[in-house]
């Protein structure tokens, strides 16, 4: 069956939103039986209150040394940053970022990567540092990853009776579902995700519906 991917455009959202009611007055009219509905942790996330202002994060010590020792990588800041670090740090806790940072630097060597975030949690990898979205006045927001992905899928999936998957996706490759409903084939919808139909810019379409990947799937 032909996959088909359905970009949908939405207004800014805000934490004055809830991710149900987007859903609800920017996709709904377009959901089929047997769709899955994809939305973008970073929407998710500010829609939770996870946005927070560069300028209102307390930096303390430990972040402005560490951030200097983050790899420079090609899809983003990241933790590289000491704002972004700061919030990592109140994520997971002082002491388990300090752990995961012995270990990095031991293993670094080695060739081995990724023991940092492996330590640290998968919320510390989702971390968005201010300026790597375009989208006025997220543009000066450190984005966290969202809470509970899991259960606001399972939430989205009794709503509105398809699958959804909160996922995160850039411009180079980068997909991975973060949070599902369940009934989900998780590493093929990766693998189609990896064309980032959402955008990186500011397309505003962080809602993308996925037709024709499951069995009871209607064109």
């Amino acid at each position: 069956m032909k996959i088909t991917l359905l970009p949908i455009r939405t207004k800014l959202i805000t934490q004055r939103d809830t991710i149900g009611d987007i859903v609800e007055t920017f996709a709904k009219k377009f959901i089929k039986e047997g769709d899955i509905v994809v939305i973008a942790e970073s929407a998710l996330a500010i829609s939770q209150g996870r946005a927070i202002l560069e300028d209102k994060v307390r930096v303390g010590f430990i972040a402005r040394f560490l951030w200097r020792y983050v790899a420079k990588v090609p899809y983003g800041v990241g933790l590289r940053s000491p704002e972004s670090m700061q919030c990592a740090i109140n994520e997971a806790g002082a002491l388990r970022i300090l752990i995961a940072a012995f270990f990095s630097c031991l293993t670094k060597p080695f060739g081995t990567k990724g023991i940092f975030y492996r330590i640290a949690g998968k919320k510390t990898a989702m971390i968005d540092a201010a300026h790597t979205t375009p989208v006025e006045p997220f543009d000066k927001c450190v984005i966290l990853g969202p809470d509970k992905s899991d259960g606001v899928s399972q939430t989205l999936k009794k709503r509105f009776i398809v699958e959804f998957a909160i996922m995160d996706i850039n411009d180079i490759g980068g997909s991975w579902v973060i949070g599902n409903s369940g009934g989900i084939p998780i590493k093929r919808l990766e693998e189609i995700m990896r064309i980032n139909p959402l955008g990186q810019g500011k397309e505003m379409t962080p809602i993308c519906i996925v037709r024709g990947l499951l069995k009871n799937s209607r064109q």
